[in-house]
């Protein structure tokens, strides 16, 4: 997940490569987790600027805990990211913990 590219997708290119470095799926708690640590955000900044306590985006962060699309549509906006894409994130971790092999995709309406 690219900070700067707000108004584009991640490609599936950019996705692999993403999924190589963390060693596995890319998940919305990966994401978060990589934009903190961009950032130089300790745990209680960050989670402080998504509004939620340090305990929650540390769960969030190591997939202890899902968020609801609403939930990721707001970190996004919190975060200036694309919020297609968190939303597909956090679609996806539901269907994965659901243990479905399937693959989430979301495009604006």
């Amino acid at each position: 997940m690219t900070t700067k590219r707000s108004a584009k997708s991640v490609s599936k290119s950019d996705q692999e490569f993403l999924e190589g470095l963390i060693g596995g799926p890319l998940s919305l708690g990966a994401a978060l987790s990589g934009i903190r640590e961009s950032d130089g955000k300790s745990l209680s900044q960050f989670a402080a600027r998504l509004g939620i306590s340090r305990t929650h985006l540390c769960d969030i962060e190591q997939g202890r805990r899902t968020v609801s699309p609403e939930r990721a549509a707001r970190f996004a906006k919190a975060l200036k990211q694309h919020q297609a894409q968190f939303v597909r994130l956090a679609l996806q971790d539901q269907v994965r913990n659901a243990g479905l092999r399937l693959k989430v995709d979301v495009h604006a309406a």
